[in-house]
């Protein structure tokens, strides 16, 4: 693998599973059969995807946990971890991402699989080269730091048997978010609902459950920093697979924080950059209105103060310069913006009627008249 080092045979398979060994489930691509909702529209119904077995009947899962000076914080993950009792076949990746202590070596002497990175490339960085290492179906992906419990992924992964990705919302109990933290969380929060066109209660949670080829197929788009996992949400959204969530606890970190007040303005470049690859028109729409909103008023301004002067509405008015330049600079910008906006709308949905999804989004389906499954 590019970039990455593996360490001598270490790979922790937890239970009786045997490497490389885990069943998955039998896809058709565009024929498998089932029930899916894109948006508000309901696709045409069939037969259940068939969930990857193991011993008990329940899937084994990857957990990819990216890590970058977490001495003091990864052995106790990995711990709490290997208490889970996981289905047979799953595994645990730790991606040390040129950390300068002993993360490595901890997560090794735990007797999980460590991948090396040379330098340190990123949060992000280090959850792809996880996830192209792991080797099930759903990958689970868990911060190293201590924040997200980790006896909550069972009951996610659990989820994804009618999900594409199952986040960890930040809304349980005890929930300890930094409070220099909220503001900056509130004003991306607000954005990337206008641009989902539906709420998100969180955007960039650290402990999600998604299935891998889902998230390989977005790899050119996923950030190497910390917004891979507002871009996967937004994403996914937009291109109308179910994405489900779940409250879970969010406790003190240990160790410092390696998100700086600069990765505001990373996040926040992310939010318009997505939204200008899957709904243009939500960018485009508000700037015009904006914009020509600005110029209407100024227009308005200039016939009031012509109209004071003492001038009468009569034909000559055509041939003087009744609106200031400003006014008609903001009117045409707030048309241009609009066209523009219309056209790249256009194009999108020109070039995604040659592209199929990498398959089908999952949802309920329906038994009799009212009952779900």
């Amino acid at each position: 693998m590019v970039g990455s080092w593996r360490t001598p045979p270490c790979r922790a398979i937890l239970g009786e599973g045997i490497y490389g060994s885990s069943v998955l489930p039998s896809w058709k691509g565009n024929e498998m059969e089932h029930t899916s909702v894109v948006g508000n529209s309901v696709l045409p119904e069939a037969e259940e995807a068939r969930p990857a077995g193991g011993a008990d009947g329940s899937a084994p899962y990857s957990i990819v946990i990216p890590a970058f000076n977490e001495e003091e914080a990864i052995r106790d993950q990995i711990l709490a971890l290997q208490r889970l009792e996981l289905p047979d076949g799953s595994e645990i990746i730790v991606v040390d991402d040129g950390s300068t202590d002993r993360t490595g070596e901890v997560a090794e002497s735990c007797g999980v699989n460590v991948l090396y990175h040379p330098e340190n490339r990123g949060y992000g960085a280090s959850l792809k080269t996880g996830v192209l290492e792991a080797q099930n179906e759903f990958v689970v992906i868990l911060d190293a730091d201590g924040t997200y419990p980790a006896e909550s992924i069972p009951r996610l992964v659990e989820g994804m048997q009618h999900a594409d990705m199952v986040v960890g919302s930040r809304q349980g109990r005890d929930v300890r978010v930094p409070a220099s933290r909220k503001p900056a969380k509130w004003i991306l929060g607000r954005l990337a609902n206008v641009v989902a066109g539906q709420k998100i209660p969180d955007l960039n949670s650290g402990l999600r459950v998604f299935r891998r080829e889902l998230a390989l197929h977005y790899f050119p788009l996923l950030s190497e920093g910390f917004s891979f996992t507002s871009t996967i949400t937004l994403a996914l959204l937009a291109d109308g697979y179910r994405v489900t969530y779940l409250p879970i606890d969010y406790r003190r970190r240990v160790g410092r924080s390696k998100i700086t007040p600069r990765h505001f303005m990373d996040f926040l470049i992310l939010v318009f950059r997505t939204a200008m690859l899957f709904h243009p028109l939500r960018v485009f729409v508000p700037l015009s209105l904006a914009v020509g909103g600005l110029g209407f008023i100024k227009a308005t301004f200039d016939f009031a103060s012509l109209f004071l002067r003492g001038s009468r509405l009569r034909w000559h008015l055509i041939f003087e310069p009744v609106l200031s330049t400003s006014a008609i600079l903001l009117l045409l910008a707030g048309l241009q913006l609009i066209l523009v906006g219309m056209v790249a709308d256009g194009v999108l949905r020109r070039l995604g009627r040659h592209e199929e999804p990498t398959m089908p989004a999952r949802t309920f389906r329906r038994h009799g008249k009212g009952g779900t499954s």
